[in-house]
């Protein structure tokens, strides 16, 4: 080989190179499309995944938040119910305590304005005593006058 080999390669004229940078252009043009088309396909299923992933971890939170709020529900009807058996109890030692517990509930509605009017009502061993019978005459004053007609 001569010194120089590149020189003896033949030259080509600038048309064909021009044809071979559009045909290459093309090919890279094509192979983009080509990988945008094939990349989107496998996007979509990566995208269908992560969603359904994000709904999975937002339904198992939803049930976290809805167990959690029925223990505090349970453990608050438990302190109720330790509450109102106390209560009870204080009540059957003490009992002059529901009555102040209702005087108290009764001052309050009162200042609240929640009571416009008292109606005090006699009672005897905490029944009403009825007076219906006060505008009437007596029974045997009744069948006197009927047989008098």
């Amino acid at each position: 080989m001569a010194k120089n080999d590149y020189d003896a390669l033949p030259t080509y004229p600038k048309v064909i190179k021009l044809l071979l940078m559009a045909f290459s252009a093309i090919v890279l043009i094509a192979l983009f499309i080509y990988g945008i088309l094939v990349g989107h396909k496998y996007y979509q299923v990566w995208s269908a995944e992560m969603t359904g992933k994000a709904r999975l971890m937002e339904a198992s939170q939803s049930k976290q938040i809805m167990i959690e709020t029925a223990k505090a529900e349970v453990e608050a009807a438990t302190l109720r119910a330790k509450a109102i058996e106390v209560i009870g109890q204080k009540a059957k030692e003490y009992p002059e305590y529901r009555m102040q517990e209702f005087i108290g509930a009764f001052g309050e509605a009162v200042n609240n304005g929640k009571i416009n009017t008292i109606i005090y009502v006699p009672t005897e061993a905490n029944i009403p005593i009825m007076e219906a019978g006060r505008l009437t005459k007596p029974k045997a004053e009744k069948k006197e006058s009927i047989i008098s007609k």
